[in-house]
């Protein structure tokens, strides 16, 4: 088919069948698979590879958080987006820490939600508002005293254009506005995020913010 191929965990059999038909009528986007807990969506990666995966992160035997930390372990590993009844839920960060691309709520509206998968397919991270808004007051709540101060440090590494590029990161902005912004081929933008990876030594966008938030710069 040409489009994202789409892998539906949750331990709801209800939740995974709206989820599969409100998202699997979509002309570019294929679900391959549906797994009820994190133990078999890792079988259903392996077999089935899917470009990206929608995790519940509350899931009996081995939950989302696990499953999202040793998918991302792998060789090539799908893009994440967890999602979760509750934008306070307390492992907002280690989701994004375990390596996931993107947190939701269940509510999000079903377009966001497409664009959500959409956009992660295309390497671009999404975070619902309200998880955003949770995930940086729990950063400037954080009493760790050198979290600032290692931040710096990690982006005082990069070139000029290099923190252009991870300051438009923190902003939230994708690929495509961060090649507006700065006049540049989205292809150079990624190639720009990819040794942002390497040179602050993280695995996704979400991290590059992170950074940058805790250097105080957004």
């Amino acid at each position: 088919m040409g489009g994202v191929r789409l892998l539906v965990v949750d331990d709801d059999p209800l939740v995974r069948s709206a989820l599969t038909l409100m998202l699997g009528g979509q002309p570019d986007v294929e679900v391959v698979g549906e797994a009820g807990d994190g133990l078999q969506a890792l079988t259903q990666v392996r077999e089935l590879r899917p470009d990206v995966v929608l995790m519940d992160i509350r899931m009996p035997r081995m939950s989302g958080l696990e499953a999202t930390a040793a998918l991302h372990a792998r060789p090539e590993p799908p893009h994440v987006i967890v999602l979760t009844t509750f934008d306070a839920d307390e492992h907002v960060l280690g989701a994004l820490a375990a390596g996931a691309d993107g947190f939701l709520l269940k509510d999000t509206p079903p377009a966001q939600l497409l664009e959500a998968v959409r956009a992660v397919a295309e390497g671009d991270p999404m975070l619902s508002p309200s998880v955003t808004r949770t995930l940086i007051e729990r950063l400037r709540a954080d009493p760790a005293a050198d979290r600032a101060e290692q931040a710096q440090q990690r982006l005082a590494s990069l070139t000029g254009r290099e923190h252009e590029v991870a300051l438009a990161v923190g902003r939230g902005l994708t690929n495509a506005e961060i090649a507006r912004e700065l006049c540049l081929s989205v292809p150079t933008v990624k190639a720009h995020v990819s040794r942002l990876f390497d040179k602050l030594a993280v695995t996704n966008r979400v991290q590059i913010a992170i950074c940058v938030h805790d250097a105080g710069l957004v």
